[in-house]
């Protein structure tokens, strides 16, 4: 394993000034010296040439692209080591324009790259939360006041989400977060999310008075600021607020109007997935997040997929 300790693009690509260099960085971060054939871990594997592998038992042939986001991709590795650590040090993301011009390929190969390691970033979404959590809704779309008149939405206010996707987020003080695109903020919609990723032992639920969070007091000490009320903070114990997965939203509701302009009901759930990574690893530097995404890079998705 190369010893890397980049902190900035220049080091980056200095780091990995050849292919090979590339190649076998992602081998020994993949295998870890013992090549194991995706076909059949159990088979014994041979070295070919131009850096492949053959499995025995299968008698298929594998490099260290099988299986990941990088398979069968033209774009050298060092454009996709270059990608990936725009995408994760950035602290908003990075539009597929501007990323074209900063790795030297066309917009569209920009934007199918993007998204494939988009599709990676959901090992950050699915984390166990306990302690004090706070769970609250979002809504992803733009304001019916800025639109023009022929564009605007009739009886869009509120919860009212006709032109809206609707995203439910849970977050554990000064730890992690989940967040997930839902069919609606019901009560079937969001609770069985909170069931399956809060721990039933939590110290403390908090929630605001929406009546999709009604009964979860069975499972969870659960505490209610009520909005409706103008209560942001409870009287009788300034812990008790949902402020901290509020300002959370902010930071999504930013990057994705200020970065990406418009995103797609279809592919919102993997620009969440991004900014959760984004949020879950705020406070580790930029070349951990670089080398956690690579590590938990065997997710392949294809073009058509996507369209």
């Amino acid at each position: 394993m190369l010893n890397t300790n980049i902190k900035s693009v220049f080091e980056l690509m200095n780091t990995f000034s050849t292919e090979q260099i590339c190649i076998d960085y992602l081998e020994d971060l993949r295998w870890g010296g013992i090549v194991e054939s995706p076909f059949n871990s159990l088979s014994r594997v041979y070295k070919c040439s131009k850096n492949r592998y053959r499995c025995k038992n299968t008698g298929k042939y594998f490099n260290a692209k099988t299986g990941t986001m990088f398979e069968n991709s033209k774009i050298s590795l060092r454009k996709w080591f270059l990608a990936i650590w725009l995408v994760t040090s950035h602290k908003k993301g990075i539009s597929s324009i501007q990323l074209s011009k900063d790795v030297g390929v066309t917009q569209k190969t920009a934007w199918f790259m993007l998204q494939r390691i988009r599709a990676c970033f959901g090992i950050e979404n699915n984390n166990e939360l306990e302690g004090v959590v706070e769970c609250d809704e979002t809504f992803i779309g733009g304001k019916n006041k800025n639109r023009h008149k022929d564009k605007k939405v009739k009886n869009s206010q509120g919860r009212s989400f006709k032109d809206k996707t609707p995203v439910m987020g849970m977050l554990q003080r000064d730890g992690k977060m989940n967040a997930y695109v839902v069919a609606d903020t019901k009560r079937n919609s969001i609770q069985p999310l909170i069931c399956r990723y809060v721990n039933p032992e939590t110290t403390v639920l908090i929630s605001d008075e929406w009546w999709g969070y009604t009964g979860l007091n069975k499972y969870y000490d659960h505490k209610i600021i009520d909005h409706s009320k103008k209560e942001y903070v409870s009287l009788q114990d300034n812990s008790i607020h949902t402020n901290n997965i509020e300002g959370s939203w902010n930071i999504l509701k930013k990057s994705v109007s200020g970065m990406y302009n418009h995103v797609s009901r279809k592919h919102l759930q993997k620009y969440v997935d991004e900014f959760v990574y984004r949020f879950n690893l705020r406070k580790v530097s930029d070349q951990e997040k670089f080398r956690y995404l690579l590590y938990n890079s065997n997710v392949r998705t294809k073009y058509k997929e996507l369209c």
